[in-house]
């Protein structure tokens, strides 16, 4: 018999598409300093969507290095719209200090950012993820090409504008 000390986890992701609002550098008494940011997430018919808030900390070197590219459009109040995976949501309960609701409970939903799969500014889209190769396709084979367009968040007829390799200095990269 076989002991494996590997974990094994649930998991449980939230896909989806919003809008990003105030990225910042969260420096915690306890623990490191972490990049954050609020998602204000689309929800409901397209006709009248609503808005579901969560306040996000980002996970993974690529999404850090998107997230802060995207920093001066969110200062600049251009609106940014992102597609989005999550992960390890959570609720945080926390009473307000200030305004209307002063002294009332209020409930924050957390996350963790893993992924972004596409970025609008404005409307132009400015980066989209490349596809993961499927382990499985042979090197010296190349997948066949639908006729019919992906059914993705991005329309297929807006192109991806390259990226610089800025793998070594994520945190210096250009903004959109």
């Amino acid at each position: 018999m076989t002991t494996s000390s590997e974990k094994s986890y649930f998991d449980l992701h939230i896909t989806g598409l919003g809008y990003l609002n105030r990225i910042r550098d969260v420096k915690p008494k306890k623990g490191d300093a972490f990049l954050a940011c609020d998602i204000a997430a689309l929800n409901g018919p397209s006709e009248k969507p609503e808005y579901r808030r969560f306040d996000v900390r980002v996970s993974g070197s690529e999404a850090q290095h998107l997230i802060r590219r995207c920093e001066e459009a969110v200062k600049a109040e251009r609106k940014v719209l992102i597609g989005f995976r999550l992960g390890d949501l959570w609720t945080d309960i926390f009473t307000y200090t200030k305004g209307k609701n002063e002294g009332k409970p209020g409930v924050s939903l957390k996350a963790r950012l893993l992924f972004v799969s596409w970025i609008k500014v404005d409307g132009q889209l400015v980066y989209k993820a490349e596809p993961k190769a499927s382990e499985e396709t042979p090197r010296d084979e190349t997948p066949a090409v639908s006729s019919e367009p992906a059914a993705q968040d991005a329309p297929a007829s807006e192109a991806a504008i390259p990226e610089t390799d800025t793998a070594d200095t994520p945190a210096l990269a250009e903004s959109f």
